[in-house]
Parts: C-alpha cells; sequence; structure tokens
C-alpha cells in the first residue's frame, strides 16, 4: 500500500515561494477542492480524475502549497 508522506504527517517538507522565497505552506490534496465530498472520496479513485494522467500510475499525491506572504500558489508531486 502507497501511503503519502505529507498526509500521513510522516515526514515534512520544505518548498519556497519561486517569487518572494517565503515557506509554502502545504494547503492539502488537490482533490479535496473538488467538491464538498471530494475529501472523504477514495483516493485512488479520485487520483484518476484529478487532471493529472501520471498520478494514479506513478503513485504520486498531488498538493496545493500556498504562499501567504505573496499569495502565490503552486501545485507539487509528492512520492508516495
Amino acid at each position: 500500500m502507497n501511503v503519502c508522506p505529507l498526509c500521513n504527517g510522516l515526514r515534512a517538507l520544505y518548498f519556497f515561494c519561486p517569487h518572494c522565497r517565503t515557506e509554502l505552506e502545504d494547503q492539502g490534496k488537490v482533490t479535496d477542492y473538488f467538491g464538498p465530498y471530494s475529501p472523504y472520496m477514495e483516493i485512488d479513485r479520485m487520483k484518476q480524475v484529478d487532471g493529472y494522467e501520471t498520478t494514479w500510475r506513478n503513485h504520486e499525491c498531488v498538493h496545493l502549497f500556498y504562499c501567504p506572504y505573496c499569495g502565490e500558489e503552486e501545485v507539487r508531486f509528492i512520492k508516495e
């Protein structure tokens, strides 16, 4: 079974804003923003409709990161 280290609190990853170099904040999985029930849906099923062709096959969890300073948003693929 593959699990996301960020979703499960197994590891901390740090990314920095490409514009202002402020540390980005993890806002969770991109699929959690699809609708009111999407955070409760099966993760592997949501990967099949997340808009990224490789996430299910490559065991990646797509996270949204946000810069609290300048408002920049960035999507990162986290290896499970």
